[in-house]
């Protein structure tokens, strides 16, 4: 085995190591495919007409084969008061941005919010406040703009069915319906949105067909497969090729998530 090939196989046990063909000084961080923590982030919160606030968090699930599940519970938790915010409790490999928001009233003041994940005995929390220094916009982004129209962008609107129920073995065709305002472009043209699905809650493994893929026509379809009964929620971030599927980490727009919630029965003898 070769010394690079002999390094990336111990890539599970060890967070770096020194390639003798390095340079001196310098060290090769390898990645990890499973037993690694997740790490909950703030990206910040929004206003709303009525003056209450949206307080929106992501993650960082630091495996890049592993897709943890952990219920709402002593592992996934807020605190103080409800421990269930609405909170994800699968976990998608690597980063991912304004997946949910925590919605607080207008007199929340200079309260916290702690949210708390446990994984692999690696406990990770993130405090979240309504410091000015937090405050975004989801609505619009400056990307493409410019100083006649500095809001030149909108995320795309989703139309989809909130409730579905399916019987093992069948399969659940999910279809999606959404409008957007054309921008970003390149070369003249719309970049054109995209979707992708994922399980968002559930006790057993959800696989998509396809996982994500264009909308066409202001359409998109796939098909879901459940591994065993009970109750799921699904998520499905719609992007205009300027939001988070982009890389566009800079912004929290333009992308728009929406969820189903779907009732697996079991298989009728």
């Amino acid at each position: 085995m070769s010394k690079l090939r002999l390094a990336f196989a111990l890539a599970g046990t060890v967070g770096w190591l020194a390639l003798p063909h390095i340079a001196r000084g310098q060290v090769v961080q390898l990645r990890h495919w499973s037993g690694q923590a997740v790490a909950p982030a703030y990206e910040g919160y929004d206003t709303n007409p009525d003056g209450s606030f949206n307080m929106w968090f992501g993650y960082m699930n630091r495996n890049y084969e592993e897709e943890p599940d952990v219920p709402v519970g002593p592992d996934n938790n807020f605190s103080p008061g409800n421990a269930d915010r609405g909170q994800p409790t699968h976990f998608s490999i690597r980063r991912h941005k304004d997946v949910f928001s925590v919605l607080v009233p207008k007199d929340f003041g200079d309260q916290k919010l702690i949210w708390t994940i446990t994984v692999h005995g690696q406990t990770q929390k993130v405090s979240a406040t309504l410091s000015p220094v937090w405050m975004i916009d989801r609505k619009y982004t400056t990307r493409g703009a410019n100083i006649e129209n500095p809001y030149s962008n909108l995320p795309p609107v989703v139309t989809l069915d909130s409730e579905k129920t399916v019987t093992l073995p069948d399969v659940l065709p999910l279809s999606l319906a959404a409008t957007d305002d054309g921008r970003p472009t390149r070369q003249g043209k719309p970049i054109g949105m995209t979707f992708e699905w994922a399980k968002y809650r559930g006790p057993g493994v959800v696989s998509f067909n396809p996982p994500k893929a264009k909308v066409v026509d202001g359409k998109g379809a796939t098909v879901a497969t459940f591994s065993e009964p009970g109750e799921y929620l699904l998520q499905v971030v719609v992007d205009d090729g300027s939001g988070e599927s982009a890389g566009n980490f800079g912004y929290h727009c333009c992308w728009t998530n929406s969820q189903v919630k779907v009732t697996v029965k079991p298989s009728i003898p």
